[in-house]
Formats: C-alpha cells, structure tokens, sequence
C-alpha cells in the first residue's frame, strides 16, 4: 500500500458525518458503497461484515483487515445492539478509535445491520430514529422489511429512503418472513429491486434466504449456490449485489464458491467470532464444538481466563442462557474482560485477528481490496460514488396501487412463519 494513496483517500473519502464526529481522525471510514465497488473491481471476491459485539472483535477484525489490506465492514445488528455493549450508536467511536490508536489504514465502513420493520406501523418509527444513526457516524444501513409481505417490504424501502442519504450503502432484504425453510426466488427478488429502480433508488446489497441459518448451530444443507447465482443474475441489469448472511453454518469450500460463483460482495460473520475470542473451538462451520454433555469446549490457555470462563458459565447456567443465547454475555461482562491482563486482552483479539485474516485471504479472496478502494476514492475525487445505475423502470407502473396488485399475483412459497433478528 502506498502511503500517499492513502494520504489522498484519507482527503477525500469521509464522508460528512465522520468528518462532523471524528474531525482530527486519521480512520478511513467510507461509504459502504466503497466496500461493494472495491469487491467488484477485484472481481470473486467478497469481505467480511463482522458483527462487533464486543470491543476484542472489532480490534481483532481491523488487525486482521490490516494484515491482509482489505477493506471490510464493521456491523452491529439492531437486535444486537440491546445485548451487546457495542450499539449502532457507538460503533463508529469504537471503530474510529482502535484505526488510530493502531494505524489502521485500510478502508472501514459503519453498517447499521437489520434494521428491522416487522409491521407497518414500525416505519415511522424507523423514519425518526435512522437519522440518529447517521449523526452518530454510521456509513451503511441495512434496511429489513422482509418479515412483511413482499408489496409492504418494498413499500417501507421506498418509504425511508429520503432519512438515508444517497452517498451511503444500503442493504435491503427478502426472505425473513418465510422462516428457515422457504428460500427466496428470482420472482420475489426482482420485484423489490425492480420497483426500487422505478423510484430511483439502487441498493448495495440483497440479502436472501438461500439455506443460511442465524447463530451457532449447523445449517442443514447450507447455502444455495446456484440459486444465489440465479438470483443475482437476474438482478444484474439493477447493479445490486449480494449479502451473505448466516456464514458460521457454512464450510470454507461453500463459502468460496459463493465468491467466486455469484455476485455477493458482503459476508456477515457474528457468532464464530465471539466463540473463537472466548476461546471456545470451532470448526470448520465457525459452529462451537460440544462436549458430550453439550457445553461449549473452552480450549485452557486460549481467549478468556479459566477464572473468567467458569464465572461466565456459571452466571449463564443460573439465568437459563443456552446455546445461542451465549451472545446476551456481551453486555454484562466486557468489562470483566476490558479487566483481564493484557496477555488475556491480547490474545482475545489475536484469536479473532487470526480467524478473520484467514476468511479474508484463504476463503473470501478479499486480499488488496483495499488498494481498489483507495483508487476508487482518489478516481472519484469524492466519498460519494453515486449508483451502480441509473432509473430505467417507469414509475407510473410501480405506485402503490399496482405495487399492491403485482404482489398478489405472485405465486411463491412463503413457508413457516419467520422471525430472525440478527
């Protein structure tokens, strides 16, 4: 990496809020926008969104960004965020923090992920809150309509978008509402992203429903490849990628095809990144392995104390956390774990560091995406790097009257009901 072309990101890429939050700051933090195109200019790759749920996650993702020169994105759910000590509004400090105090260089993005709209009702909610998010530094959102029908999802996307400015990535979603046993279809894709053309809005990412599962535990026959493939090639005119959720229930081998064969640019990894800090084993899924009385497998020496570990459990046992729940331990302990020795600190962050940098160089293919980003930046002069592409559906054709009659002629499978925060 030269140091000048990151002088001269560093110039031009932040975009106003940051500049507003962190006005002395040397961290790149962009766009999602930026994170997307530098993915496509390198072509069969995509990066990591890592789920920050704590401070030893969000250090260990940079170092390994850092290490490999990639650019990434740093997220926290909106569910996640009333467990978790790092929330969608202070991820941006915690980020901007640890790029200065550990000269990190590449290119960051802020993502508000799943900001959920679970009824109609809720967008104005969503409408008075999401500006908070921008003024607190977020760069990303990604908006999460889909445990509605498909003309309401589409509805509430069109509906918010003026509270999220242009120059910012966004993320919309299908899929939720049919639970983990209804995948998503090129029918329902193209619907929402063809009527968000007809309003002139282009979205970063789609998220699918293509056999991921939320969480710790393995995800049956995993992520459908072709179908992502099929999906994204319908959806190609529109200039939208893919987002990836439910990566932990994935081998290596899925995940690289899912880079190299479909036009996904945006990885999101949560749960095996709080096992692996903790020093619980994983394998190759990124699920926690169990012993035979089914309790996560703490690996002595590695991530926690020992001490630390078994006050955990014990505070989990006495609550009735299981499983999955594990995450709610974010809130009430990181500063136990902020407490620890510096070895313990230190090697909380090198496990996560050394998990991430293998995804981003052996199985994302993300290695230099950084380097795109710089040139993207430099070459537009501006943090702002516009749409993918222009409006060519009519609108006239796409009001909400015929948003509405359009969706019910769509014959597709909707599965079990579906209820997935993060």
């Amino acid at each position: 990496m030269s140091q000048n072309k990151f002088e001269q990101a560093l110039a031009v890429g932040r975009p106003p809020n940051v500049v507003k939050n962190f006005p002395n700051s040397k961290a790149l933090i962009v766009s999602g926008k930026v994170i997307d195109r530098a993915c496509l200019a390198k072509g069969k790759c995509m990066t990591i969104a890592a789920n920050g749920r704590n401070l030893f996650i969000v250090e260990g993702t940079l170092k390994a960004a850092q290490r490999a020169n990639a650019a990434v994105i740093l997220e926290i759910a909106r569910s996640e965020s009333t467990y978790c000590p790092t929330t969608m509004w202070n991820l941006a400090r915690r980020v901007d923090y640890l790029c200065n105090k550990l000269g990190i260089t590449v290119p960051v993005a802020i993502h508000a992920d799943h900001y959920f709209i679970k009824k109609w009702e809720d967008v104005a909610e969503a409408k008075a809150e999401i500006p908070s998010l921008f003024d607190s530094g977020v760069t990303s959102i990604a908006v999460d309509a889909s445990h509605m029908p498909d003309d309401s999802n589409l509805l509430a996307n069109i509906e918010l978008s003026p509270v999220i400015p242009s120059w910012a990535g966004y993320e919309t979603e299908i899929g939720e509402i049919k639970g983990k046993f209804g995948l998503s279809t090129p029918v329902e894709a193209k619907f929402l992203i063809q009527g968000l053309n007809a309003h002139g809005l282009c979205p970063d990412w789609i998220a699918l429903n293509n056999g991921t599962t939320h969480g710790i535990e393995a995800s049956g026959e995993g992520i459908q490849v072709a179908l992502t493939a099929e999906i994204h090639e319908a959806l190609q005119p529109y200039g939208t990628s893919g987002a990836q959720h439910g990566t932990s229930g994935n081998d290596s081998q899925r995940l690289r095809e899912i880079a190299a064969k479909t036009h996904t640019t945006k990885a999101n990894v949560a749960t095996a990144l709080q096992m692996v800090g903790w020093g619980v084993k994983v394998n190759d899924f990124g699920n926690a392995i169990l012993t035979e009385d089914g309790k996560f497998d703490k690996v002595p020496g590695k991530g926690l104390s020992e001490e630390l570990w078994a006050e955990m459990t014990g505070w989990a046992d006495e609550n009735g956390i299981t499983g999955g729940n594990y995450k709610k331990l974010n809130l009430p302990f990181e500063r136990r774990w902020q407490g620890e020795s510096a070895e313990v600190r230190e090697r909380m962050a090198k496990e996560v560091e050394d998990f991430v940098y293998n995804l981003l160089v052996n199985v994302f293919n993300a290695e230099n995406t950084a380097d795109y980003a710089y040139d993207l930046l430099i070459e537009a002069g501006s943090y702002d790097l516009g749409p993918k592409t222009e409006r060519f559906e009519d609108p006239a054709e796409w009001t909400e009257e015929k948003i509405r009659a359009r969706a019910k002629e769509m014959d597709t499978d909707k599965g079990p009901s579906g209820d997935w925060d993060d």
